[in-house]
């Protein structure tokens, strides 16, 4: 059965900007980059360019990062552990098994290393202790001679746990970035870039609240606001950790996050963590000019995969005490573990799918999905939720039904936000979390049949039709004269790439088919061609989308949705096509 399901897609193609070439010319940018800029927001409603915005989003620097003290909690967070590291108390940080965890956890276990403090890391097990703050785990590392404990990555609804911290003389600091609840717990510190309206930037992750909170406790151990040498040339190095948890929490990639992303990124095949030089070059990217796609596509999910598969301690101590041979010895245990991930994931997606065909679960009638199964791993069950919503455009909730309760991850579109949803759903429920994209829940396996009900009722009453059509969002249309080396290289200018700065994609005129199409991959399941507008001729590859080849042959003219890249290949450098979808004449 083809791994890819198809379904026709709305192309939405920008509006040209009137101004654009008025733009180009006093900000000596293309027309082509300025109606990019104009797309992603960087113009007044009203039409008006906001000149400063473009030329920050161009040329981002570390000094237009926000002051740490605007950071909610930051400053009192800092006081706090600033005093436990001179005091010498022993500190955990607690963090969550994600990337986004991981990182934070490294960020402020090298700053407590080099100011001298007694500190490791706690993190909980996917499976047996779920997401969060547990009392258990707070009453062991306690009983283990713990003083203070910090979160990262988790914690914001953690009020009972709290408690249990008071009660045990456990001091607790909260960082943390997740929806706050109707109440907030007790802590003894609690930072937070959305617990009040001072900060700039409400989509700062974990990694990057532990990386302002690091720089406040810096500021604070030189008793400056210029911090010391070495802690700046830490601080410089923790972009690194940043820009990785940035990017893998897939936040909003401007403002402050495109900064910790672009620095981080520059800084990161010369980075002082041989855990992090060991990883990059077991996904086999040494010697290149990383960028958000390899953090997206491979160093995040070899991270992720020792988390979902086991436990994320090893990549922790990855990005913390590991030396070059262990630094080794686990990025190659992490590439194993990501394969088998991979291998699962595959099954349970086919699984999935095929019990959503067999029950009719993506019928008009049903505009979400939930699916369980008794065998389906816990910690790879978010990435398959994610290639249902993919494939079926339905906010999907995947349950793994293990002794006594199931574990479930929830995956959503953009019309449907999931914490409003599970919130009105949660008397069918153990315990759930998450916010309006991603999040995930705990059920009693008897109650999934009235949960599934309940949920699919809801997303019948919010979503329309509509809103389940697949969209593919186009920046303008470029023919194959305009596609130079220069014009592709250009359009870097916009990197790092992401969640509100897309890659961006463009629509052609009609072209037609040069010579024949032909299938390509392991399993045939991707197209090659060729496509010239008369005088033009450039080479196109289509992941994914073997189906189109007869209809192509049949045709043989088209108009293209595609991403331009550039291939280089016995020296020399050519402009291509990775196509993103074809519309034929008439269909």
């Amino acid at each position: 059965m083809n791994d890819q399901i198809r379904t026709p897609t709305r192309w939405t193609i920008a509006p040209a900007w009137p101004g654009r070439e008025q733009a180009a010319r006093r900000l000596g940018v293309s027309p082509l980059i300025a109606q990019l800029l104009f797309n992603r927001g960087l113009a007044e409603a009203g039409g008006g360019p906001d000149d400063d915005a473009i030329r920050s989003f161009l040329n981002p620097e570390m000094k237009s990062l926000p002051d740490p003290e605007l950071l909610p909690g930051a400053v009192d967070a800092a006081e706090t552990l600033a005093r436990k590291i001179r005091d010498r108390k022993p500190i955990v940080i607690y963090g969550d098994y994600d990337v986004d965890g991981i990182t934070a956890i490294a960020i402020l276990w090298h700053l407590f290393k080099l100011a001298g403090a007694k500190a490791t890391y706690y993190i909980p097990h996917r499976i047996e202790e779920g997401y969060g703050l547990n009392g258990d785990a707070l009453r062991q590392i306690r009983a283990d001679g713990a003083d203070t404990l910090i979160t990262v990555d988790c914690g914001i609804t953690a009020v009972e746990q709290a408690r249990i911290a008071r009660e045990i003389g456990l001091t607790l600091v909260i960082t943390d970035h997740h929806t706050p609840g109707a109440t907030l717990p007790e802590a003894d510190g609690l930072v937070h870039p959305c617990v009040a309206a001072t900060y700039p930037n409400p989509h700062l992750c974990g990694a990057g609240v532990a990386f302002k909170l690091a720089w406040a406790i810096a500021r604070n151990l030189s008793g400056s606001l210029r911090v010391g040498a070495e802690f700046r040339e830490y601080l410089k190095q923790a972009t690194c950790l940043a820009a990785l948890g940035t990017i893998a929490d897939v936040v909003p990639l401007i403002g402050e996050n495109r900064i910790l992303a672009r620095f981080g990124l520059s800084a990161l095949a010369e980075s002082g963590l041989v855990g992090l030089r060991a990883l990059i070059e077991t996904a086999r990217l040494d010697g290149q000019k990383i960028n958000s796609e390899h953090v997206g596509f491979w160093l995040a999910p070899r991270l992720n995969a020792a988390g979902r598969m086991g436990h994320a301690q090893l990549a922790a101590e990855l990005l913390t005490t590991a030396d070059d041979a262990r630094g080794r010895e686990i990025s190659l245990y992490l590439e194993d573990q990501n394969r088998r991930r991979q291998s699962l994931e595959r099954r349970i997606f086919s699984e999935a799918r095929e019990r959503i065909e067999a029950n009719r679960l993506a019928s008009d009638a049903r505009r979400a999905i939930v699916v369980a199964g008794a065998d389906w791993h816990a910690g790879v069950i978010g990435i398959v939720a994610s290639r249902v919503v993919e494939a079926y455009r339905r906010p999907t909730v995947l349950i793994s039904l293990g002794d006594g309760e199931g574990q479930g991850s929830a995956r959503s579109i953009a019309a449907f936000p999931l914490h409003k949803a599970l919130a009105e759903c949660g008397r069918h429920l153990i315990d759930w979390g998450g916010h309006a994209m991603a999040a995930g829940v705990r059920i009693a396996p008897d109650r999934v049949a009235a949960f599934t009900e309940a949920f699919v009722e809801r997303a019948n009453q919010w979503l329309t039709a509509r809103d389940l059509e697949p969209r593919l969002r186009l920046d303008a249309e470029v023919g194959l004269a305009n596609l130079s080396e220069a014009m592709v290289r250009d359009l870097e200018r916009l990197a790092p790439f992401g969640q509100s700065n897309p890659q961006p994609r463009f629509v052609s005129p009609p072209l037609l088919l040069d010579g024949e199409p032909r299938t390509v991959g392991k399993n045939g399941e991707h197209l090659s061609f060729c496509l010239t507008d008369g005088r033009t001729r450039r080479r196109a590859i289509a992941f994914g989308q073997a189906a189109h080849l007869d209809t192509l042959r049949r045709h043989r003219r088209c108009r293209v949705a595609y991403q331009p890249m550039l291939n280089t290949f016995n020296d020399r450098t050519s402009v291509e096509l990775q196509i993103m979808d074809l519309a034929f004449p008439g269909e």
